[in-house]
């Protein structure tokens, strides 16, 4: 198969890629290094022709609503419609375990692509996934106030990156299924726990505490909206697994 990949330099891109090659697949990268500009629609139709399915793990920075869903809606619209024109068969999105109910920040954003992708002429799938284990690392990164880092509460039921990536070359493969089931790890887990965890394994000190975010968004990841339903694939390495092979500080 012809497989392009949007966000294939990603954290999960790349596993993705790594996956697709390893099966054989023929993979192009879409990027601005290869000529192509997802956020403009630049070289895509070049890029595209000849694809039998776009994988985009596509992902931005932001917390924002807005930046969020005018970063997906943009890139989603250039990707289904240069895909519609080459003949793609088959567009495949990530997306994020209960996205439907708690539609703030850049979930928000998440939404309205899954929204774009339902609403295209190319056939489609919706991958949802909870976070990856390094979501620990990254809200380490992120949550931080001056010298000070942040836990924020919330549950989560974290996987690891290669078994989304294995599940989305597989759904690559077996074409346009609509709603994929979603896909979690095999446990919930409490992200202040597991920033703390994270922390001590690669040598960080320093007091981390828990805090409770505002609004609405705040209130649905402590609740469990953004946890997956009881008919959930689920994945088997667990957060502890995945610690264990990170290398120590």
């Amino acid at each position: 198969m012809e497989i392009a990949v949007a966000g294939g330099t990603g954290i999960a891109g790349s596993e993705v890629v790594r996956i697709a090659q390893q099966r054989g697949h023929r993979v192009r990268v879409l990027t601005r290094g290869n000529g192509v500009d997802v956020r403009s629609g630049a070289g895509l139709d070049d890029a595209l022709a000849g694809v039998d399915a776009v994988v985009d793990v596509l992902s931005t920075s932001t917390q924002s609503a807005r930046v969020s869903a005018e970063f997906f809606t943009g890139t989603t619209s250039h990707l289904l419609a240069a895909g519609h024109r080459v003949g793609v068969r088959h567009h495949l999105a990530l997306s994020i375990v209960g996205v439907d109910r708690a539609p703030h920040g850049y979930y928000a954003g998440k939404l309205a692509q899954e929204q774009a992708v339902q609403a295209g002429q190319v056939p489609w799938t919706i991958q949802r996934a909870t976070q990856f284990h390094d979501f620990a690392a990254q809200m380490y990164r992120n949550a931080a106030l001056g010298p000070l880092h942040l836990a924020p509460r919330m549950r989560t039921q974290p996987i690891a990156i290669v078994e989304v990536a294995t599940r989305l070359v597989d759904l690559a493969e077996a074409g346009a299924v609509g709603r994929a089931r979603d896909i979690a790890g095999p446990r919930e887990e409490r992200l202040p726990e597991m920033m703390r965890a994270w922390a001590e394994h690669t040598g960080r000190s320093g007091w981390l505490p828990a805090v409770s975010l505002p609004g609405a968004f705040g209130r649905a990841i402590r609740d469990g909206r953004v946890l997956p339903d009881a008919d959930a694939d689920l994945g088997t390495v667990t957060f502890e697994d995945w610690l264990h092979a990170q290398p120590r500080g």
